[in-house]
């Protein structure tokens, strides 16, 4: 007889693992949820997000920060819906969706996704994102120094190759190529330092939240930057990710969890320290957070041992209907993540479930 492996993995920063052994763990210990870059792998992640913003996180009274990065900011903006559900659900289709030519220019796929972020992204979602009674959403996107800034494919290659070596030097670096912005929700008080970098901070407005999320998730080569976003300075913004690609920050929590729905176990500074084995995070930054993301063996039982990934649209180049067949299958798979958190949240998160982070 066998039976389902299981599906979570838990990983805790040094405080985050004392509040868990003095009070446990509830949405009550939660302050901050965070959500990491990564394309189609946060389609393993989209039942666990279900569970969490229409079930398990509503008993919490206090406010809550949501901060992401390119996809996780597109995750974000449907959690702080009215009926969250319903937006990841109209979000995860869309997705699904997304079919490209052989050989797409970057105005095709930019085009591609403000059609999918306008499936759950109206006038009145808008509002519902920014008036929200206790969840506060907050995403990260990068202003395009004059060197990366030109949509040119060759100049632009070129200003990627330049920066990803003076990221080998030093991660500051990229601050010469970059500017990291914030852009926040305004009843709070936003980050005002990460990891050496000044991050620019912009209040969230009905005029800008969508660029800004389209901003948040550009892709360079892949997408268009996104010009001239209202309330911001000028400029060409793209991706959060290639500075904060997991989310190696300092989180602003004197006494509290951050969960981090994640789909892998390891946090990655930026987008240029995927390939680096040195690209681990500074460890203060990681003291309050609880990562909660698949395990080795559940991603082993998936189509192809994997979760979704960006190479997929090349794996399954000209079969976009067996692309989505996989994709939907890890979807219906990873119920069993959203049920394994469940059932941790009525029975307790014992620490010794917990590994180090």
């Amino acid at each position: 007889m066998t039976t389902d492996p299981f599906p979570l993995t838990f990983y805790a920063g040094s405080n985050a693992l004392e509040i868990i052994k003095r009070d446990g763990f509830g949405p009550g210990q939660v302050k901050v949820i965070a959500g990491a870059a990564g394309g189609p792998k946060w389609l393993v992640l989209g039942e666990l997000d279900r569970v969490l913003f229409s079930q398990w996180l509503l008993p919490a009274a206090e406010p809550l920060v949501l901060i992401g990065s390119s996809i996780a900011a597109w995750r974000f903006a449907c959690a702080t819906q009215k009926d969250p559900v319903g937006a990841l659900d109209k979000f995860q289709d869309a997705y699904i969706q997304q079919t490209y030519s052989a050989k797409p220019s970057a105005a095709e796929v930019t085009a591609g996704s403000q059609k999918i972020l306008d499936c759950f992204l109206d006038e009145t979602t808008v509002e519902e994102v920014l008036s929200h009674p206790s969840w506060r959403l907050n995403l990260l996107a990068v202003r395009c120094k004059p060197v990366v800034a030109s949509e040119n494919g060759i100049a632009l290659s070129s200003g990627l190759v330049v920066s990803a070596i003076s990221n080998l030097l030093s991660r500051k670096s990229l601050s010469l190529f970059y500017e990291q912005t914030l852009f926040y929700n305004q009843t709070q008080v936003p980050v005002v330092e990460t990891n050496g970098f000044q991050p620019r901070t912009v209040p969230l407005t009905a005029a800008n939240l969508k660029p800004a999320i389209l901003a948040s998730g550009s892709i360079p080569l892949v997408m268009s930057g996104v010009r001239d976003i209202p309330g911001a300075p000028p400029g060409v913004y793209r991706d959060g990710g290639i500075v904060d690609y997991h989310l190696d920050i300092p989180f602003a929590v004197d006494d509290g969890i951050v969960l981090f729905p994640h789909y892998t176990g390891r946090v990655i500074p930026g987008w240029f320290d995927k390939s680096l084995p040195w690209g681990k995070p500074v460890p203060g930054n990681m003291q309050n957070v609880l990562l909660v993301a698949p395990s080795p063996a559940f991603v082993a039982t998936l189509p192809f041992g994997k979760i979704p990934d960006r190479g997929d649209f090349k794996r399954f180049a000209g079969r976009d209907a067996e692309r989505m067949s996989y994709w939907r299958t890890v979807i219906g798979e990873s119920e069993r993540m959203a049920d394994a958190f469940l059932e941790i949240g009525e029975k307790g998160l014992r620490p010794e479930l917990v590994r180090p982070l």
